[in-house]
């Protein structure tokens, strides 16, 4: 049962709403009004995949009760070309994982990278399926990128290591992630629409411009108004000017075209408890997702 009074952080559900998650969402309320994780399944009435996932994704925001324990990534080990014969002759998973990742990758592995890949097993603990979905991300993300070339392991590394430090070492934990990513370069995407950038990719610095406003919780209409605004002002795209705009906005608690439209300077409470009514309709859009 869910409580009819909640109290829930303006962050919260700032990040629950970036998630894109419904059955995070609908997990977090049902935990935070008191009920017991363990029995989150029965009574939302959410299969125990969906419900992994779910926890997988509170987790990754931080709003999990108990977070996982991540790798504590130090000095990288050494393997050696002998290190390397022998899990290929002793370790059949490791031969089956090594077939694997030259198959989507479409090209064969040289002695460094198998080194590569033999500290996804045994250094950083990645399970083979992991590591498979690990390199189906890299190379989707590569394709998004503009690349013709699918990634080295040096550059799948990077990524395994992060997800390593970030406690991604299951599927559910693996899926959770990746649903986020995507959703997130989808937002992205709708952007560069509204900024009318086409046939290239964003730079890094205006990435992380970019970033920043999608995870103030800007909507389209806002960014929308800023962009039309520093076009008339500047004769074009500037960054840091439709920055300071939106900076102005963030800080009055203006997120949608709305409250800017109607000059709203009061930013708009959302911590404190929840009626019954509101309960209400913020559960049927989390179920509707």
């Amino acid at each position: 049962m869910l409580s009819s009074e909640l109290h829930i952080e303006k962050n919260h559900i700032h990040k629950l709403l970036c998630a894109a998650n419904p059955d995070a969402a609908l997990l977090y309320l049902f935990i935070q009004s008191g009920n017991a994780p363990e029995n989150a399944a029965a009574d939302l009435n959410i299969s125990q995949s969906r419900l992994s996932c779910a926890t997988a994704t509170l987790r990754q925001l931080g709003l999990w009760t108990e977070q996982k324990q991540s790798l504590a990534v130090g000095e990288r080990p050494q393997y050696s070309e002998n290190d390397v014969l022998r899990a290929m002759d002793e370790d059949g998973q490791f031969r089956s994982l090594y077939g694997e990742v030259q198959r989507l990758l479409g090209r064969s592995l040289n002695t460094e990278e198998l080194k590569i890949l033999l500290g996804f097993v045994r250094y950083l603990g990645l399970p083979g399926d992991v590591i498979c979905v690990l390199v189906c991300f890299c190379k989707e993300r590569a394709r998004q990128r503009g690349s013709l070339r699918n990634p080295s392991l040096r550059t799948i590394e990077k990524e395994a290591y992060f997800w390593a430090e970030q406690g991604i070492d299951t599927m559910e934990e693996a899926a959770a992630y990746i649903q986020t990513q995507n959703h997130r370069r989808s937002r992205l995407g709708r952007l560069m629409q509204i900024l009318q950038i086409r046939g290239r990719s964003l730079t890094p610095g205006e990435e992380r411009y970019a970033q920043q406003w999608l995870d103030w919780g800007f909507d389209e209409g806002a960014l929308t108004l800023a962009y039309e605004r520093t076009c008339l002002n500047t004769g074009g795209l500037s960054w840091a000017y439709m920055n300071k705009i939106l900076t102005r906005w963030q800080e009055a608690g203006l997120l949608t075209a709305a409250q800017i439209q109607a000059g709203d300077t009061k930013p708009k409470v959302v911590s404190g408890r929840l009626g019954d009514a509101e309960l209400e309709a913020i559960q049927n859009v989390l179920r509707e997702g």
